[in-house]
């Protein structure tokens, strides 16, 4: 499924995720995909003082090999459900 995702990124150009983060998680990781298209993603950092919105873009940053600078939080920063937008 991430593939999709990869592959979406690399034609338009940018992506639109929803995500649902668990903060304060053993480690970072994709944990599952939910039917409403949207990426279960643990994460771990607390959710406080911004901590857990980095540690997710540095993460995704890294599962599709672009600058941190191009993952922007849309909406949700101060929320589990967050849509995330990611320019090539």
């Amino acid at each position: 499924m991430l593939s999709q995702y990869r592959k979406q990124l690399a034609d338009k150009g940018e992506l639109y995720l929803n995500c649902k983060v668990r903060p304060n998680s053993a480690k970072t990781e994709i944990k599952t995909f939910l039917d409403n298209d949207a990426i279960k993603i643990n994460v771990a950092a607390v959710a406080k003082k911004d901590k857990a919105n980095q540690e997710l873009i540095k993460f995704l940053a890294n599962e599709f090999e672009v600058n941190k600078s191009n993952v922007t939080i849309i909406s949700g920063a101060r929320d589990r459900n967050k849509l995330v937008k990611i320019v090539n």
